[in-house]
């Protein structure tokens, strides 16, 4: 029976994936340049668990419960299975380790770099380690003999060369690829394999031909090929019987041939032609998973010739094939569907006879086929698709080595509907990954918090941008702090709990005035702290109990509030809090935030009630915070910046795409600051990674802002996106007056001088392009003085009709500032008349003791009679129009 191909569907984020099962082949497990590992049940699995790793990785090893992975960081690292723990570093490069693979027993693994060396560590002992230097090239692709004796490896140089393990010496070479200077210029990568059982063969993809060399001899034994092929092929999986061989290619072609007859028994082509780049066979069965350049993941079942018409569904679910129709009937007709044997799940109801226990299978079964009666049930279609039958005979022939799958359902196509998108973990701005044993906890405008967490310290190193503040201090880091922020004011470290200890917030107020410069405060049982932050003057955490915990910077708490959703990230800065949490579920690729900004002075308010946070499509939050100057900020995956703009009712406006300042594909550039005045984005530029590493430090650099308006090759549409990005960054201005904070009143004149000339500008393109309905529209947005030199350049470029207009909004706009002034007049004297008879003393009475306060405010009641004249007079506005003069004059 020909083999049954299931829709593909998103695994990881664009970019090189990997695929692999696990050695029973109860899961598939793949990696992908988002820096995540995912075990998936099935293919229907909606919620794999996900791993991250680091910030890419490139290749993915089970065996023994342990997973290996080739991560950006330039290392190869171990997690125990399925639980995802670290579990240590293998090895290291000086380069990103582009393939990484075990041994056939799992105590070894071979990892080849861009640096053009190959090393293979022991797992149980990484101190044990053989180098194999020759290749001038990045290493593509490593395979392991199966008896241990030879590694084989493919290089971006051309050359595929076999290595003996013992000592370390190249057997043989033969120059087969077509050189390349790095592995994502390479045509192929080359994934070569080794035949399962003696390793007789060896198979390499070669342009669009598979070679099979003969072990020892190493001579060509046997070209594969096929008239489906087009285009180079990119990777070759062996069965596990090793009779079959399948191979993809760039083109998305899939061919698998039975080595012993050179015939290929099946054909398939990607649905969208995406280069397949993972290819693993299932350890048991009939089964091929794929990955394709675009990080998805797809299934082809019942690979190969198995005909047998008495093939039984390998299945552990022990059940009585009449339970089928005993009081559920109608919820398998209805399309219930049942465990399939490759899930872990499907022996725990071995002996359980409830149908409602029955987990989801990957086959999708739906309603059965029916016959010329729609009420009678077609039996065959039912015992074909079902997974309930029992083994009759262990020991029938297995066609090929292994049995075949169930088939699946093809009989109606069916829609699942949007895919809902993994929610995002929550993290710490200016933070990187916390499985690194040498990271950035912090990185703000205040100063770098370092985390060290290896074999000879575990500890926290605190430095200040400005030592004025505070010099360099050295902590331990006992409590394993996995959270950090930092103001000019205190260092907020928190850690998750353990079976032991609960989760705790720990802060060092070193501008304290006392002796005890530290707290600590405990979170309830099972409740784990997942974000911090710090403002001036308090402390905040979100935990996982869906609360957000104030504190004052001293320790003493303060509100406590409930989020509609898991947090995702905070940030403060001032009376200021920000928080990023989930509101919802997100489908296809897109993450659903919301946001709360809150002002925690003496009038608290909310700014922002839970908003929507626009991201670009199919982008997660990479960092949150503020401006210098106090402009909540924020930056998603796709390098796209955007900032508060208060002056529009508080939206969000994007101000820069750092990903236009990248030299490469893979390079990213990580914020570190924003200041709106001068107009500065601070990061630190990553090749290839989208953090930095701590050593060497990495130099920070600046970056420009620019609004995406339309046409900014032009003067026009330079000049507009220039007004409009100076008027958003100097919308603080207006905010900071406002609360009450100190002014820079030359600077908001120097900006307001910037936007007026730029009007004037534009004003004068469009005299010269005839645009006089668009000068209008330009004047209206001119101060008085502005549009009096606007009437001039009109009258003198002969624009009667614009200047008589521009005339007639002068004075409407005079008359408009001037009724604002007899506001601002009227309201400040009706404040002087409010406060008359007030004393300034009076706000210091509350101190007194009551019989004190009786007393002090009789006495002033004296003190006011005596000096209040019989008759007063009220001084006249001379501001006012109201107001006539009054001649006094004097008697001779």
């Amino acid at each position: 029976m020909p083999s049954a191909r299931k829709p593909m569907r998103y695994g990881h984020t664009e970019g090189h994936t990997d695929v692999c099962f696990d050695g029973t082949g109860s899961c598939i497990v793949t990696c992908g340049s988002d820096g995540d590992v995912r075990i998936w049940e099935n293919l229907d699995d909606d919620d794999p668990k996900s791993i991250n790793v680091g910030e890419k990785a490139y290749s993915c090893a089970l065996k023994n419960g342990r997973l290996i992975t080739a991560v950006s960081n330039n290392t190869i690292q171990m997690h125990t299975f399925p639980e995802g723990a670290p579990d240590g570093i293998l090895t290291r490069f000086t380069m990103n380790a582009n393939h990484v693979i075990f041994n056939s027993d799992g105590t070894r693994i071979a990892a080849g770099s861009s640096d053009f060396m190959v090393k293979v560590v022991e797992v149980t002992d990484s101190s044990k380690q053989k180098t194999f230097r020759g290749h001038d090239a990045p290493v593509l692709s490593l395979s392991f003999d199966p008896k241990d004796v030879y590694l084989a490896s493919a290089s971006c140089d051309g050359s595929v060369r076999v290595w003996k393990i013992a000592d370390q010496t190249c057997t043989t070479s033969w120059p087969l690829l077509q050189k390349c200077n790095d592995v994502i210029n390479a045509k192929s990568i080359c994934r070569l394999g080794w035949q399962p059982g003696g390793g007789k063969l060896l198979a390499i993809p070669v342009d669009k031909v598979v070679k099979l060399y003969r072990r020892e001899t190493w001579d060509t034994q046997i070209d594969l090929s096929d008239t489906f092929i087009t285009q180079p092929l990119n990777v070759v999986a062996w069965s596990p019987c090793g009779q079959y061989l399948a191979a993809g290619g760039v083109d998305g072609s899939i061919v698998v041939w039975n080595v012993e007859t050179q015939e290929s028994i099946e054909r398939m082509k990607h649905e969208k032609s995406y280069t397949i780049c993972g290819l693993a066979w299932h350890p048991e069965y009939r089964q091929i998973a794929y990955t394709d350049t675009e990080g998805n993941l797809g299934l082809l079942e019942n690979v190969g010739d198995g005909k047998k018409s008495n093939d039984k569904v390998a299945s552990t679910v022990t059940k009585d094939y009449n339970d089928l129709f005993d009081g559920e009937d109608d919820d398998y007709l209805n399309g219930d569907t049942i465990e399939p044997q490759s899930s872990p799940k499907a022996g725990n109801n071995e002996d359980d006879g409830d149908d409602d226990d029955l987990m989801p299978t990957s086959g999708h079964l739906r309603r059965a086929i029916i016959d010329d009666d729609d009420n009678s049930l077609d039996i065959g279609m039912i015992k074909a698709n079902s997974s309930l039958l029992v083994k009759e005979n262990d020991d029938d022939e297995q066609t090929g080595g292994f049995p075949a799958l169930p088939p699946s359902s093809t009989q109606q196509p069916f829609y699942d509907g949007p895919m809902p998108t993994p929610r995002q973990k929550p993290f710490q701005s200016g933070s990187t990954p916390a499985h690194l044993m040498h990271r950035f906890m912090v990185w703000n405008s205040v100063g770098i918090i370092r985390c060290y967490n290896d074999e000879q310290d575990n500890a926290i190193d605190i430095e200040f941008h400005d030592t004025s503040i505070h010099h360099a201090t050295h902590l331990s880091n006992s409590l394993n702090h996995t959270m950090a922020d930092l103001s000019t004011e205190a260092v907020l470290l928190a850690c998750e709990s353990t079976e032991e200890l609960a989760s705790k917030l720990h802060c060092i107020h070193f501008s304290s005035w006392d002796a005890n410069k530290e707290w600590t405060v405990d979170m309830p049982k099972d409740e784990d702290i997942e974000a911090i932050c710090l403002g001036q003057g308090w402390a905040a955490c979100a935990t996982s109990a869906l609360l957000v915990r104030l504190f004052t910077v001293g320790g003493v708490q303060k509100e406590i509030f409930s989020l509609p959703g898991p947090v995702v990230s905070m940030a403060g800065h001032g009376e200021q809090l920000m928080i990023i949490y989930h509101r919802g579920t997100g489908f296809d690729g897109d993450q659903c935030l919301g946001v709360q900004l809150m002002e925690l002075g003496k009038k608290k308010k909310q700014i922002l009630h839970g908003d929507p946070l626009s991201l670009t499509k199919k982008s997660y939050l990479i960092w949150v915070g503020f401006s210098a100057e106090g402009t909540p900020c924020y930056v998603d995956s796709e390098g796209i910046v955007r900032m508060l703009n208060r002056g529009l009712g508080n939206t969000w406006v994007p101000v820069c795409n750092t990903r236009e300042h990248c030299k490469g594909k893979s390079d990213h550039y990580w914020v570190v600051g924003i200041h709106e005045n001068p107009q500065q984005l601070r990061c630190i530029p990553c090749k290839g990674a989208r953090f930095p590493p701590t050593l060497p430090r990495p130099a920070v650099a600046i970056l420009s802002f620019k609004l995406p308006y339309c046409q900014v090759t032009t003067e026009k549409g330079q000049m507009e996106e220039q007004y409009w990005r100076s008027v958003v960054f100097h919308n603080h201005m207006d905010y900071l007056s406002k609360n009450g904070y100190e002014l820079d009143e030359n600077g908001k004149s120097r900006s307001v001088k910037e936007q007026q000339e730029l009007l004037m500008k534009l004003f004068a393109l469009s005299c010269k392009l005839e645009r006089e309905f668009r000068c209008m529209e330009l004047a209206d947005l001119m101060t008085q003085n502005v549009v009096n030199l606007a009437i001039k350049y009109a009258s003198r470029s002969r624009r009667i009709n614009l200047a008589q207009r521009l005339s007639e909004m002068a004075v409407e706009k005079a008359s408009e500032l001037a009724a604002a002034l007899e506001d601002e007049e009227e309201e400040e004297d009706l404040r002087k008349h409010l406060s008359a008879g007030y004393s300034n003393s009076a706000t210091e009475w509350s101190r007194l003791p009551d019989k004190e306060m009786e007393d002090a405010e009789e006495t002033d009641a004296c003190e006011e009679a005596e000096e209040t004249p019989e008759v007063p007079k009220q001084r006249p506005n001379p501001f006012s129009k109201g107001v006539t003069s009054v001649e006094v004059t004097t008697p001779k």
